[in-house]
């Protein structure tokens, strides 16, 4: 289908978000659903999903700095040329009311992008990173929500130790109508079941090896499901039909190695 190949965009605007973080900006005539990918090629290297961190008709993918795919990608400069598939996938239901929002590393990305949609005044987010360097979007953050709570595994900044554990401590004192997370999958299934511990809803965006976008490679299954066709947004209740989640991932190869 003809609608599978890529498009050729101009990079407009490039911004260094932290340390091995960029956003890349580019005009893109397609609607995007927050939480929903692209598969961005790189000519010459390779093509990758990356979530979509602006959804708006100046669109934009932000970048951690992580293979040769990506670091080739950091190299390219405002007019150079990418190519441009999707968007893919499922993004997240608007939230109603109350809303916790609690992600992990660059899981902030499509976090920033829902709560700047919606900006629920009433809503907190809880942001892990392994170190302060690593923290970003907190500008943006701060306007889409009332609250911002930080943790840091080395305790640079903010509460030390993991978001899955600061959150546990926001849902002890507060109440919440959803839950909204991404992230590491460790963290999400912790999030998972403290949803279930205090009856709230959930929805984790998952990430997983990705060849094709479209459901045809196989490589992001689980347990039934393609990560790029069904997801990569899920909802608790099936999100608690995977054996696999927060246990099990796919490599390169297709074998099934543990997290």
């Amino acid at each position: 289908m003809r609608t599978n190949y890529p498009k050729i965009v101009e990079i407009a605007e490039t911004k260094s978000e932290a340390k091995d973080i960029k956003t890349f900006r580019f005009r893109y005539n397609k609607k995007v659903s927050t939480g929903q990918f692209f598969m961005v090629w790189i000519p010459g290297i390779d093509e990758i999903p990356m979530s979509a961190s602006y959804t708006d008709n100046f669109k934009g993918v932000t970048v951690e700095k992580i293979g040769e795919a990506t670091s080739a990608l950091f190299k390219m400069k405002k007019g150079d040329k990418i190519g441009i598939r999707g968007p893919y996938g499922n993004g997240f239901k608007t939230p109603k009311d109350r809303v916790l929002f609690v992600a992990g590393g660059t899981g902030i990305i499509p976090v920033a992008s829902l709560a700047e949609k919606i900006k629920k005044k009433n809503s907190l987010i809880v942001f892990g990173a392994k170190t302060k360097k690593e923290l970003f979007f907190i500008k943006r953050i701060k306007k889409s929500c009332s609250k911002l709570l930080i943790s840091t595994d080395d305790g640079s900044f903010g509460y030390h130790g993991f978001a899955s554990d600061l959150a546990k401590k926001v849902l002890e004192k507060e109440k919440f109508n959803q839950i909204i997370t991404c992230g590491p999958e460790i963290m999400m299934k912790k999030i998972l079941d403290l949803g279930l511990e205090y009856k709230i809803p959930v929805q984790a965006s998952l990430e997983r090896y990705m060849k094709c976008g479209i459901g045809i490679c196989d490589s992001c299954a689980i347990n039934g499901y393609h990560v790029c066709r069904d997801g990569p947004v899920f909802d608790d209740r099936t999100l608690r039909k995977m054996r696999d989640f927060g246990k099990f991932k796919r490599d390169a190869s297709g074998r099934r190695v543990r997290i």
